[in-house]
């Protein structure tokens, strides 16, 4: 008893709840997918769905549907586990981290105890989450675990623990004074009594393997294939036979059992009484009133018309890489590969490519049940003729290459045109990567693996496509090594990130289609990049015509690089050095840096494998703003792509864990002032502590603050659009309550604006 004891304490001796800080915001969009249903729970007409990244609320009677997710209030992202209780209206939601969110209507508390956990170190997921009055009994790899959700606090755990092994719970309940869970040795129980957390007092009702329990006034549970009443202590079979239980939910009125093809439900003496199909596999089910609702995995919340309820996103959370084009119009691939090169990254989903048509999100039909193996890397829409899309299959099976299909707005679906297979059936050659459009709407692509380079095998390659003959040229480069990353345009060359060589590329087509006549221009370790560095992999070219090029070990600079990279013997690229308590320090030093993206004001927005997302002063030396995981709505610090609309300053976050959105303060930046704007105003010192932002300024703003005798209390210089003020005046003390006058110009004294900001201490 006393060797459980401190096991327990060992797990769970530092429990504690954390109010987290506020990581959303108003500026923080989500566009996670909620068609996978994992979780239900009906309050007064009202159904509450757990999604993978999210919870969202139906309406039955007037059809509205809200959504709460990290970009609004909750702290993670992968729910594995949720319940509700309508009286006390206190939800419980469960992360595959082992996390857990209070949702009350007081707020959202963070529950960060069994995550940092250190006296065990199997699975912290959680299983499963059942609440009963102010108690919640959670299923976890090493058993069960009771919280208070009145006080936000665990109290017991039972550690499953038989012959130095943990036992995980599949799912538990409480039923009077016991909790019932069951895992796959038996369905089992305990009194919740000082012996509860020592697994050798519980009681094995039934030996066996079982999966799912539920109570609410009666008891069921299940294995795989049958279904349970717990009836006086005895387990009495229901009527129906089942192929794979997903579910068994109680209410006061049904046992509803979610079986892999249908929905059975069985009164409250376990008589069977209905049975419905939704047309496609179900996680869960309940019921509203008499009415069957099915909780999906493709379809978000279905009724027995099978009709579909659910917030709009794409069809499924894992993405790649964003295409923005059109009218608010965005293009999402889902694909990947290991270590950003090499093997394709193998989903079972089999996604394909999300499209939003500026007003819905839209999966092509061509992707349901296809048995091709699709690994898409990336998809764009010709300018030509914006409803054909490009995309890119690469994989090392059949089917690879770059695919057209067309959109029909009236059906809303794509039609397949054609699979360019870029001439070669063999097993590893020529997989397509990323595509580029030249300012002449010509396509471009990246190609891996593309003929036999004298050293390292395979060849990287650029395909050409060739408008008037329907097909790519390719031209192999002399880069062996045989992986590309997806090229970009710029001053009339192709700049490609080479992942598997301490190298990168500049393709000079000459502008036109034809390849004999390219020229290739390559740079390496000895133009300056990391001595370390092991592949380059993002690039991206600012205002002033430096490109940006990340490596897998650090940044580098090549300044006024369309004139540069044409002598690349000479050519040096630069590391930014920033100052670090007085020492120069290299700025991302060894860090990958996965994506580069550069907005209207020239600041840059940096993506760092395993550290978030930087923005960037234009010249690099200050970092303005750094999103984590941690504190802020992305879903996870490594981000794979990043898009900013350079007209509304939104910037978009790609992930395999989902995309969301963060509005910019940088807009469509001129030379002259646009639409200037000061938030907050007024600056209430109470409800507000950080730095005024003026945004709508010329590219270079001078700005001048004066208070309403006319002296100026703070001059500054604004380059890129906005402007952040401390409330400081020139002495660094914050200036007194009062209005205050802001007069600025742009760099030439042409155009002129001013603003007033009110300040109450």
């Amino acid at each position: 008893m006393k060797k459980i004891s401190l096991i327990s304490l060992g797990i769970l001796a530092s429990l504690q709840f954390v109010n987290a800080q506020n990581i959303s915001s108003k500026k923080w969009t989500d566009l996670f997918s909620y068609n996978n249903v994992l979780a239900m729970k009906e309050d007064n007409g009202r159904l509450i769905a757990a999604a993978e990244n999210g919870i969202f609320y139906y309406t039955v009677s007037t059809g509205e549907i809200t959504k709460l997710s990290k970009a609004n209030g909750l702290h993670e992202v992968k729910i594995s586990a949720f319940d509700y209780n309508p009286q006390t209206k206190i939800g419980l939601v469960g992360y595959q981290n082992g996390a857990l969110d209070v949702i009350a209507p007081d707020g959202v508390t963070y529950v960060v105890d069994i995550p940092i956990a250190t006296g065990y170190n199997g699975s912290k997921k959680i299983n499963h989450i059942s609440i009963t009055g102010d108690l919640a009994v959670i299923s976890v790899g090493y058993g069960v675990s009771i919280f208070d959700l009145k006080k936000k606090e665990f109290k017991d755990s039972a550690f499953f623990l038989s012959g130095g092994t943990y036992e995980a719970s599949n799912e538990a309940t409480i039923f009077g004074n016991k909790v019932y869970a069951v895992s796959n040795t038996g369905f089992k129980s305990h009194e919740m009594n000082v012996t509860f957390p020592v697994y050798s007092t519980w009681t094995v009702e039934m030996a066996g393997s079982y999966n799912h329990i539920d109570s609410e006034g009666i008891l069921s549970f299940s294995s795989p294939t049958t279904g349970y009443l717990y009836n006086g202590g005895v387990p009495v079979p229901l009527s129906q036979a089942f192929t794979n239980v997903h579910d068994v939910v109680v209410n006061s009125n049904n046992i509803i059992v979610t079986d892999q093809n249908r929905v059975y439900t069985f009164n409250t003496n376990g008589n069977f009484t209905n049975t419905v199909t939704f047309g496609e596999e179900c996680n869960t089910a309940t019921t509203v009133g008499s009415s069957v609702y099915g909780g999906t995995i493709l379809s978000g919340i279905k009724n027995e018309s099978n009709n579909s309820f659910k917030p709009d996103g794409p069809y499924f959370n894992y993405a790649y890489k964003i295409s923005l084009f059109g009218e608010n119009q965005l293009l999402v691939s889902s694909g990947g590969r290991e270590n950003r090169f090499n093997t394709p990254i193998n989903n079972l989903r089999n996604p394909g490519f999300y499209y939003f048509n500026g007003m819905e999100w839209i999966y092509p039909s061509y992707f349901i049940g296809n048995t091709t193996r699709f690994n898409i890397l990336d998809v764009v829409s010709d300018p030509v003729n914006p409803d054909d899309i490009f995309f890119t299959n690469y994989n090392n099976s059949t089917g690879r290459g770059i695919y057209k299909m067309k959109y029909n707005s009236g059906s809303k679906d794509f039609t397949f045109t054609k699979n360019y297979d870029l001439g070669t059936s063999d097993f590893y050659t020529r997989r397509p990567v990323g595509l580029t459009f030249d300012d002449s709407n010509n396509l471009f692509t990246s190609i891996a693996f593309s003929g036999e380079g004298a050293a390292q095998g395979p060849l990287t390659a650029v395909g050409a496509y060739d408008r008037a003959t329907d097909t790519f040229l390719i031209k192999n480069t002399t880069i062996s090594g045989g992986a590309a990353q997806k090229p970009l345009y710029y001053e009339g060359l192709l700049w490609m990130p080479l992942p598997r060589v301490s190298s990168f590329l500049a393709y000079d087509y000459k502008k036109t289609i034809n390849t004999s006549d390219d020229t290739e221009y390559i740079l390496n370790q000895s133009n300056g990049f990391a001595s370390n560095s092991n592949g380059t992999v993002s690039v991206a070219v600012d205002k002033s015509g430096d490109a940006w090029i990340g490596s897998d070990a650090g940044l580098r600079i090549l300044p006024n690089a369309a004139s540069e990279i044409k002598t690349p013997s000479t050519a040096t690229v630069e590391p930014i050095i920033i100052e670090q308590n007085g020492l120069g320090e290299e700025l991302f030093r060894d860090s990958q840096i996965l994506q580069i993206e550069v907005d209207a004001g020239d600041h840059k927005w940096v993506s760092v494998d395993g550290g978030g997302v930087y923005y960037l002063s234009p010249d690099g030396q200050q970092t303005i703003k750094h999103f984590t995981k941690e504190n802020s709505p992305l879903p996870t610090n490594s981000i794979t792509d990043i898009k900013v609309d350079r007209k509304t300053g939104k910037v978009y976050f790609v992930s395999y864990d989902g995309i969301v959105t963060y509005q910019g303060d940088v807009a469509d930046v001129t030379s002259d002032f646009g639409n200037v704007v000061v938030y907050p105003n007024p600056v209430v010192y109470t409800q507000f502590k950080g730095k005024v932002t003026i945004k709508g300024l010329a590219e270079i703003t001078n700005i001048r603050i004066a208070d309403a005798a006319g002296n100026v209390v703070h001059s500054a210089v604004a380059r890129g659009g906005y402007y952040e003020w401390d409330l400081n005046n020139q002495r660094g003390v914050r200036v007194a309550s009062g209005v205050y006058f802001v007069l600025m110009t742009n760099e030439d004294g042409s155009d002129k604006a001013t603003a007033k900001i009110a300040v109450v201490n």
